[in-house]
């Protein structure tokens, strides 16, 4: 549990240094198509800059909030243009009722249903995206990026949302500058595919990030009998991959560990997974991991099966 300064100091650092190299090597490529590779580039390294801001939410880098809260807004919102309020809200309810069909917001039936009732219950766009949502899943992941911008701004009016001003400010200039970097250096067309390419991607990786952790896992309604531990550890999933995976996902692939240790600095959570795994065993509770291939087959399986009802409604109204 103890926090990792030099470690946080060295990643944010070499993040830092990162993103100017890519702007510095957008401007010096200029009005070129070799611009799409920066923009691949650029869409990694905004995942990269959202776990920062994720570790910061959860006080993993600094003790007190005043700090966390500060650097958070400036690289989530003027760095990438996600609403570090907005964010903290949704993850904070999301940490509180892993996979709560009524009060995790990351399983709201909006776009897509994430269990039979839901399919049941479905009404509006849901009902015809969720009939084949595990085939359309990756290609909505598109939008995600800019999905994440949308709603960090809509955020700002709503009624519970804390310094607006600041964040409304911090967001604009993230948008004023990135567009006017896009327009002034790339011709047009050029500038609107650079944006198509990068969104797209940025929103693929953060999905790739996230979904393996929760979605084919088991949901809850109502009022659940379940524990702290229990509650968190059947909702969630470990994703396998090594050092490899620990970079690119940012260590939520240890994702059981990290929503019974929230606080925890990730590149710690590798070190707990032996122990809360073995006390898992002892006392009977399933601890689910796999592969990371393995897991998005479980998540495109679940979400297949469980948009069933829709497709057999559609038929038969057919």
């Amino acid at each position: 549990m103890r926090r990792r300064p030099g470690y946080y100091t060295v990643r944010l650092s070499v993040l830092g240094l990162l993103f100017i190299g890519g702007w510095t090597a957008f401007a010096l490529i200029g009005d070129s198509w070799w611009q799409m590779g920066t923009a691949v580039f650029l869409a990694v390294l905004f995942g990269q800059v959202a776990l920062i801001a994720h570790d910061l939410a959860h006080r993993q880098i600094f003790r007190t909030r005043r700090p966390s809260e500060t650097l958070g807004r400036v690289i989530g919102n003027l760095g990438i243009g996600m609403g570090y309020g907005w964010w903290q809200d949704k993850h904070t309810r999301h940490h509180a009722n892993p996979n709560h069909e009524e009060l995790d917001p990351d399983v709201a039936p909006d776009l897509l249903v994430w269990s039979e009732d839901q399919a049941h219950n479905a009404k509006g766009i849901a009902t015809v995206l969720g009939r084949w949502q595990a085939f359309l899943f990756y290609p909505l992941l598109t939008l995600e990026g800019m999905n994440l911008h949308v709603q960090s701004v809509l955020a700002l009016f709503k009624p519970w949302m804390k310094h607006r001003v600041l964040e409304g400010a911090l967001l604009l200039g993230h948008f004023a500058v990135y567009l006017a970097a896009l327009f002034l250096v790339l011709s047009p067309g050029k500038a609107v595919a650079f944006l198509i390419v990068h969104q797209a991607l940025f929103g693929v990786y953060l999905g790739n990030i996230f979904a393996p952790n929760h979605k084919g896992m088991p949901t809850i309604t109502g009022e659940a009998d379940l524990d702290f531990l229990r509650k968190q550890v059947l909702t969630s999933r470990n994703v396998k991959g090594g050092v490899f995976a620990d970079v690119a996902l940012g260590g939520l692939n240890y994702q059981i560990e990290h929503h019974l240790f929230p606080n925890m600095p990730s590149v710690h959570l590798r070190r707990a997974r032996p122990i809360v795994r073995d006390y898992c065993a002892e006392i009977g509770v399933p601890y689910h991991e796999t592969g990371f291939i393995r897991s998005h087959v479980e998540a495109l399986t679940h979400m297949h099966r469980v948009g069933a009802p829709l497709r057999a409604g559609h038929r038969a109204a057919a």
